[in-house]
């Protein structure tokens, strides 16, 4: 990114939102490993005046888990500083009289205990990892296909993420077999959908505009936070390829090496 941009970017700075898989840490064994520089970039960012919220398309894990696990790393972060999708979607499960059949990482069930789930009339899906058998899709298809109006939920919608090991398939790619088999079209729950990501500028009580995402995923943490108005960064860690730097729809305000540089750029331009 160039100065000039960096400056208009950071001049009304109020808010920084993270993604976290791919910009705090690359997941696998063990839980995975922080990316270089990026516990400390976090600390930067919270010792300055700006506020901190994480958005996360995480589902392997419930939030207290999956902050458990940051904290070991070193990171300093808080359950309640976390936008995760399974939350959001059990408040819109309420809100809508809905009973799911879930097709999820068996460490996220505790998310939806309290919810009925006898009779299912809606499936929800997150990135289920090896429970994605060709008897549990067909078990959620099955689910799907006999309602008069089946109604599909998927956390998120991301392609593939990035282990310790290499790329590995996301929910994304299933919601959408899902979608294709039944005819229907999948309401997403987390990135990108504006409104997953207005949650956390609602709760750091700050306009799009004064708001900065960084992560890794050009469609769904760019694409996303920019249709909800703010400004956002990629990382070259993660699932980032050097052909997201000519994808034909969307554009990153700006291509940083990590988090570590972001925040550099960040707190020097905000100090001039």
């Amino acid at each position: 990114m160039a100065e000039k941009d960096w400056k208009d970017c950071v001049k009304n700075l109020k808010g920084v939102v993270l993604d976290m898989c791919g910009v705090l840490y690359d997941s696998g064994e063990g839980g995975g490993i922080p990316i270089p520089g990026s516990v400390e970039a976090v600390k930067r960012i919270k010792a300055s005046d700006l506020q901190l919220r994480f958005c996360t398309n995480e589902t392997q894990a419930t939030r207290e888990k999956f902050v458990a696990k940051l904290q070991r790393m070193g990171f300093d972060i808080s359950v309640s500083e976390v936008f995760s999708p399974a939350p959001a979607a059990m408040a819109i499960l309420k809100e809508r009289n809905l009973r799911p059949h879930l097709l999820v990482h068996d460490d996220v069930l505790p998310e939806f205990n309290n919810i009925k789930k006898t009779n299912p009339n809606c499936v929800v899906i997150g990135d289920a990892a090896d429970k994605f058998s060709y008897q549990n899709m067909n078990d959620a298809f099955r689910v799907l296909i006999e309602l008069e109006k089946p109604v599909l939920f998927s956390l998120g919608r991301g392609r593939y993420y990035k282990e310790t090991d290499g790329l590995k398939l996301d929910v994304g790619v299933f919601m959408k077999a899902l979608e294709y088999a039944c005819d229907i079209e999948a309401e997403v729950v987390g990135k990108p959908a504006p409104m997953f990501f207005q949650s956390a500028l609602t709760d750091m009580g700050i306009q799009p505009e004064q708001a900065l995402m960084i992560g890794d995923d050009l469609v769904n943490d760019v694409g996303g936070a920019q249709n909800c108005g703010m400004k956002a960064l990629q990382v070259r860690t993660g699932k980032y390829r050097p052909s997201d730097e000519t994808h034909p729809t969307v554009t990153a305000d700006g291509y940083v090496n990590d988090l570590a540089e972001a925040v550099d750029l960040i707190l020097k331009h905000r100090s001039q």
